[in-house]
């Protein structure tokens, strides 16, 4: 099993719930005033029978126009058409606008041959929600045009994916964990997003559950630390993937 993390680059987010490309080598931050900055980072996995995608980023494009995310895949040795399943968390904008590629008048899916594998709840929040966080073009398009699976609850997809519902970050969160002979991969998604929200054990204010969020933290350090898990953290730039060590009451990971 082999991860490949896909970095899609630094934004800065304010109140319009835009996403602006942020480089500290040309940009002040003292120029995005009241805006969280996060790193969007979706993450390949390469298995047996199965190349996976968890979360697919913004989908944007770059000057040629080509998706982003299709060039990252590309440079890890890849083709898009190589992705077997997309596993999607949930569908906030920076994890889910890469599911189509939008280009001028054009919209095609960016993974055609892959299943698109969703928490069926999460799905029908996507469309329902008044939250700007979901853009209904995108699911509108895939109702229309994807493989999709929905999926509810905890189980497996197979003997080697497993998901658990978690909610807590929104209502209808989920996680997964890769299991190949000794080695597993945890994508925690935004319940488990940088080491930060583990080791300093906080309860943030853009969960929908907050405290459920920093206990599920605590739940899941405490899984991966006993199994070795490799865990992916998405919006984490310096430490993309890492494994846990329980000490002294918290966690430290390397």
């Amino acid at each position: 099993m082999q991860v490949h993390t896909l970095f899609e680059g630094t934004y800065s987010v304010d109140a319009s719930k835009k996403f602006i490309p942020f480089d500290s080598a040309i940009h002040s931050f003292k120029d995005r005033p009241a805006s969280l900055f996060i790193n969007v980072q979706p993450f390949l996995v390469e298995l047996k029978n199965d190349l996976i995608l968890f979360d697919t980023g913004l989908g944007f494009s770059d000057d040629h126009g080509e998706l982003v995310l299709h060039k990252n895949i590309r440079n890890a040795g890849f083709d898009p058409t190589d992705v077997t399943k997309v596993l999607m968390s949930h569908l906030h904008y920076d994890h889910a606008g890469g599911m189509i590629h939008a280009l001028g008048d054009k919209t095609e899916l960016s993974f055609p041959d892959a299943e698109y594998v969703i928490n069926r709840g999460e799905w029908e929040t996507a469309f329902s929600s008044t939250s700007s966080s979901y853009h209904t073009d995108i699911f509108d398009f895939l109702q229309r045009n994807a493989q999709l699976k929905f999926i509810e609850g905890d189980g497996n997809l197979d003997e080697t994916i497993a998901f658990e519902f978690t909610g807590a970050h929104c209502p209808n969160h989920q996680v997964f964990l890769l299991t190949e002979g000794s080695s597993k991969v945890f994508f925690g998604g935004d319940v488990l997003p940088e080491p930060g929200e583990l080791i300093k054990n906080f309860i943030a204010k853009y969960d929908f559950d907050g405290r459920k969020a920093m206990e599920l933290r605590k739940e899941f350090g405490k899984r991966a630390a006993a199994e070795n898990w490799e865990c992916l953290f998405y919006h984490s730039k310096e430490q993309a993937t890492g494994f846990i060590d329980e000490v002294d009451g918290g966690f430290k990971i390397r």
